[in-house]
Order: C-alpha cells, then sequence, then structure tokens
C-alpha cells in the first residue's frame, strides 16, 4: 500500500494560503516588520494596543530600529497628521479620515489598524445600498421563528465583533451611506454601546474598540454628514503630494511592492 499522506499543519495550510493570495492582509504582507517592531517596542501601550503609539507611527512613517533593522514607509506625508491620527485612536475619539480621492486614506486606515490590533479585516464597506444591519446587526431568521429573539439568534455585524473583542472596526466611504443610517453611529460612538431591543439588552465595548471612517467629497452621490455624529470623530484631512518628487516616491514604492506581489519580473520603472 502506498504511504499515507502526511496531514499538513495549520501553519503549512496558511503559508500556502498567504503564497497564492493576490493581495494579502497588511498585517499579513508586513508581518516581520511588525514583530520586530513588537520585540523593540518597551513603551506603554494602551488596552488591547499590539503596539505603542510610538511603535505606530515607526510603522506608518519608517525607520530604523536600534538593531538595525529597517521599517519601510508605508505613508509618505505629513508625520504631525499621524501622529493625531494615532493620538485619536489612543482615547475614545473616533477617527475621520478625508480628502480627495488618491490621498491614501483607505492605505492609512487599514495599517492604522494593522498595526494596532493586528487584524484589519473588521470592515464595513459603504455603499448607497448600505443597511442598519451592516451596522449593527442581523437576524438568522430560521432560528427567530423557531425560538424568538434571543442572542443564539443574532448575526454580528462586523461593529459588534469590534466591540466584543476590543478592536478596530474599519468603515469605508462613510458619505456614501445614507444618512439615516449614518446616524445609527451615534450611540455606538458617544456611549460605546450598540443597544438590542428587542431581547433587552445591549452589547458594551472593550478596551481598545475604535472606529476608523474614511469619505471624500467629490464623488456622486455623497451624502453630508449630520453636526451630531461630526462631533462623535476627529477628522484629519489628508493633503494631495506636496510635490512631484514626493508623488514619483509613492508611486515608484507602490508599483514595487505590487509588482512583488504579482511576481512581475524585476526591472527598474522608467520614471
Amino acid at each position: 500500500m502506498p504511504p499515507k499522506a502526511k496531514a499538513k499543519t495549520t501553519a503549512e495550510t496558511t503559508i500556502e494560503s498567504t503564497i497564492t493570495t493576490l493581495r494579502q492582509n497588511a498585517e499579513a504582507q508586513f508581518a516581520h516588520e511588525l514583530a520586530e517592531l513588537s520585540q523593540a517596542d518597551t513603551r506603554q501601550k494602551p488596552p488591547n494596543w499590539q503596539l505603542s503609539p510610538w511603535a505606530v507611527a515607526t510603522y506608518l512613517l519608517g525607520g530604523k530600529l536600534e538593531n538595525g533593522f529597517e521599517i519601510s514607509p508605508k505613508y509618505i506625508g505629513s508625520r504631525r497628521l499621524m501622529e493625531i491620527a494615532i493620538a485619536t485612536l489612543a482615547t475614545d475619539r473616533a477617527l475621520l479620515l478625508y480628502g480627495v480621492p488618491g490621498t491614501a486614506k483607505s492605505w492609512v486606515s487599514e495599517h492604522l489598524t494593522a498595526a494596532v490590533t493586528g487584524d484589519s479585516t473588521l470592515l464595513i464597506q459603504g455603499t448607497a445600498g448600505t443597511s442598519e444591519e451592516a451596522i449593527r446587526y442581523g437576524w438568522n431568521y430560521a432560528l427567530l421563528l423557531a425560538a424568538g429573539p434571543s442572542m443564539a439568534a443574532v448575526v454580528p455585524s462586523p461593529m459588534m465583533n469590534g466591540m466584543n473583542d476590543g478592536k478596530i472596526v474599519r468603515i469605508e466611504e462613510l458619505t456614501r451611506i445614507p444618512a439615516d443610517v449614518q446616524d445609527t453611529l451615534i450611540t455606538v460612538l458617544s456611549e460605546k454601546t450598540l443597544p438590542i431591543p428587542e431581547i433587552g439588552t445591549a452589547v458594551q465595548a472593550q478596551k481598545g474598540f475604535n472606529v476608523i471612517a474614511t469619505a471624500n467629497n467629490r464623488d456622486k452621490g455623497v451624502n453630508e454628514l449630520s453636526s451630531a455624529l461630526k462631533r462623535r470623530f476627529n477628522t484629519v484631512i489628508l493633503p494631495v503630494p506636496d510635490s512631484a518628487d514626493e508623488e514619483v516616491a509613492i508611486v515608484h514604492k507602490r508599483v514595487a511592492s505590487m509588482g512583488k506581489a504579482l511576481e512581475l519580473p524585476i526591472e527598474v520603472p522608467a520614471l
């Protein structure tokens, strides 16, 4: 009889999946940098943060660690803006990254979340069809009809999971979401509570929970944020590159990163 095939370990399966993934999450693509930062990071960390604010800033803006390890820059631009964004997340204020299309709002959001919590997958994609259930919770209607409202019948949203686990939730294109749905965030952001009135309970956010939203005012179909919702966010406006050299540096870095991920032949781009 032929020898029995050896079962693959979880680590081997994860590595194979990572190799064949077209686009990795930030925490997987830059896992080696995050690991080096974690080892070198001796500064105080906010509750449920994987890295200190200093290490998060180093991960985003790049730098050299004491052991000589080079951290590649993820954002090329104002250090002050990134420091404000990180400081916001260390408080109970939600963060709104605002700017015209192409200013790296989603990119910064993903890398901030990867560095702070090690999980950038708690994502709510804002569209004109986004409903309250996508932000709050849904129902397993088979269980709901069979046994009535209960926590077992609740289908958690990324927001509910983030509150339970004390992680950061990302909301892409907040201004694309209808205004009445946007306002379901007000209680979550101000009270750190997600009521479930059908069963007379609520989900309380754990330490480390926060929200990063992105928005722009150039696309058609934009819904303005209410003043009540705006007050729950600290807004950081991301500008376009200051110079042609800065823009070339950004394009050069992104082309090199994409070429590596797609396994394209190595060739110096014609700048």
